[in-house]
């Protein structure tokens, strides 16, 4: 047999190693260095996700629209124009017009990889292949999500502005592995109702709606994840600030993110294991008294307590990550997959278009122990009145 599409595997963990390098993700000290405060840092990062919740439609509608690599080219060049934006800007307007095309880069390349390498697969009669082949990519992913972030640490007090033109290379040398990348020549119905559901934004929210009116369980675990994964998130990336008003060395954060880096892929590992261990219910349970005992540690005022909570914080949303999208896939119908896990999406980028700029706001009026202590307390109220109510119920 012919195998037609099989360079497009090839391409694809190429394209996934250049396309997902993380040497920007520490973007808030470089915002800072560049005279930005926390609040509109905090600003910032709610456009970005206001933007992707506004442009957020399956990836397939797109991919219909404009042909898989058009859609991966088209976002490999609003990364290398954000990029540019950023290592040129001088002023706040600017900074956000480069987050809203970031945001639009992300929306353009989201699911459309995955689907493109479906449907090669399946045109060469290998679709058994595929969960191997995005396994392999996710791996890749995260490797080199990891790697960026550890050389980026190295720039952080020497020439930060060099991981914005390291970035405009690797989008440029991706744009290349989608040059080489085949278009699927046919597409059957069956196989994009498997990716995908043709839906606008207002259908998507109509249909988020349903979903999480009819089915508790899953409307239950999305909007838990949501709120789980945006205090962790946030927490990650404003303790970036804490590390550059600290003056913590590049060497320095650079070995504190490739330990990070480490603990992530460790937990991932044991995700399958835990899940098996543990049901639903006790996992929701116990991953919530984690995140409020780690948020209330910070009322200590320590850096030895703050390295612990970003080291752990940072380790149970990537624990969580496999389990919950296995309890999604469990619970949502294929023919809705990928439409129902976009809900998921919009849960999170709802959470943090609030969450964000509001801790900026509380960290330039309080402090960074007051703030995450503050919101360890609440939650604290949170889960005492839901036991509270669970024992009423009982009775």
């Amino acid at each position: 047999m012919k195998f037609k599409y099989r360079r497009n595997i090839r391409c694809s963990y190429s394209y996934s190693l250049l396309a997902f390098l993380g040497i920007t993700s520490l973007w808030v000290i470089y915002l800072q260095q560049q005279g930005l405060s926390l609040v509109e840092i905090g600003w910032c990062e709610s456009i970005f996700h206001l933007t992707s919740f506004l442009f957020e439609v399956p990836s397939g509608l797109l991919a219909d629209r404009f042909s898989y690599r058009a859609n991966l080219f088209a976002s490999r060049l609003m990364a290398i124009l954000s990029a540019a934006l950023l290592l040129l800007s001088h002023d706040f307007w600017l900074d956000v017009i480069s987050f809203v095309i970031s945001a639009l880069s992300y929306n353009l390349q989201s699911g459309t990889l995955e689907a493109l390498l479906y449907d090669s697969l399946k045109l060469d009669q290998q679709s058994k292949r595929y969960p191997r082949v995005i396994s392999w990519t996710n791996v890749i992913i995260e490797f080199a999500d990891a790697s960026g972030i550890v050389l980026a640490g190295l720039f952080v007090h020497w020439h930060f502005g060099l991981v914005y033109v390291i970035e405009i290379l690797v989008s440029s040398l991706a744009l290349v592995s989608v040059g080489l990348l085949k278009e699927p020549s046919q597409r059957t119905t069956e196989d994009r109702a498997a990716q995908s559901v043709d839906l606008g934004l207002w259908q998507l929210l109509q249909l988020s709606w349903q979903t999480l009116r009819d089915l508790p369980l899953l409307r239950n675990l999305m909007i838990f994840q949501a709120l789980f994964d945006s205090f962790c998130t946030t927490y990650y990336f404003y303790f970036q600030s804490l590390m550059d008003s600290q003056h913590f060395a590049g060497w320095l954060i650079s070995t504190l993110l490739a330990i990070s880096a480490m603990i992530n892929m460790a937990v991932m590992k044991a995700a399958p294991w835990l899940q098996q261990k543990v049901s639903k219910r006790q996992l929701v349970l116990w991953l919530s008294l984690a995140l409020t005992g780690l948020l209330l540690l910070n009322w200590l005022g320590k850096m030895t307590i703050y390295l612990l909570v970003f080291l752990l914080a940072n380790g149970l949303t990537s624990l969580n990550e496999p389990i919950f999208s296995s309890y999604y896939n469990d619970l949502i119908d294929s023919t809705q997959r990928a439409t129902l896990l976009s809900v998921a999406n919009l849960l999170f980028s709802l959470v943090m278009i609030i969450l964000f700029p509001l801790t900026g706001w509380l960290l330039e009026k309080l402090s960074f122990a007051v703030t995450f202590g503050l919101y360890g307390s609440c939650l604290l109220l949170i889960l005492l009145a839901i036991f509270k109510s669970a024992v009423a119920s009982k009775r």
